[in-house]
């Protein structure tokens, strides 16, 4: 083999562990979409809880 393709072959190894390496990174930093909860129910879960408050208190600022 010729210099010149001992180069190239070394930079294409370079290249694909590097590809490998950032795939794997990537991969072990996010989750699966379909492990989620749906849009909906995570929304409900957030916003919709009960209120903390035993009565209503509006009735006393309209007074």
């Amino acid at each position: 083999m010729s210099r010149s393709r001992k180069i190239f072959l070394a930079f294409v190894i370079v290249f694909l562990v590097l590809l490998f390496y950032a795939s794997y990174d990537i991969a072990t930093r996010t989750s699966f979409p379909g492990s989620k909860p749906q849009l909906k129910k995570r929304i409900e879960e957030k916003f919709m809880a009960p209120d903390s408050v035993k009565g209503d208190t509006t009735i006393l600022l309209k007074k």
